[in-house]
């Protein structure tokens, strides 16, 4: 499962570095969406996914998750849409008579 992240993280990567690197400027905010994307999914894994393990400690000396991840990439996420609603944003208006 590990390598199969890797593999997606990089090519998440590659893909948001190419199309940054375009000529257009929505080359440019569709490679930041991926490169935002990869970088979730690299502190996702940072975080030691664990299935069906709890947020919480019910148990002593049971594998437990943890939270913090989780919750950096949702606002990650959050803080993502608002930067491309505001990148689309301008680029409608600057393209616009």
């Amino acid at each position: 499962m590990s390598v199969l992240l890797a593999m997606t993280i990089g090519l998440l990567v590659a893909a948001g570095l190419y199309r940054l690197l375009g000529p257009g400027r929505l080359d440019a905010i569709v490679g930041l969406i991926l490169l935002g994307q990869a970088v979730n999914l690299g502190i996702f894994a940072a975080g030691r996914l664990r299935h069906n393990a709890p947020a919480i400690v019910t148990e002593p000396m049971k594998p437990v998750t943890d939270p913090l991840p989780q919750a950096l990439v949702l606002t990650a996420i959050v803080i993502g849409f608002g930067i491309i609603a505001f990148l689309l944003t301008l680029q409608t208006r600057s393209s616009g008579k």
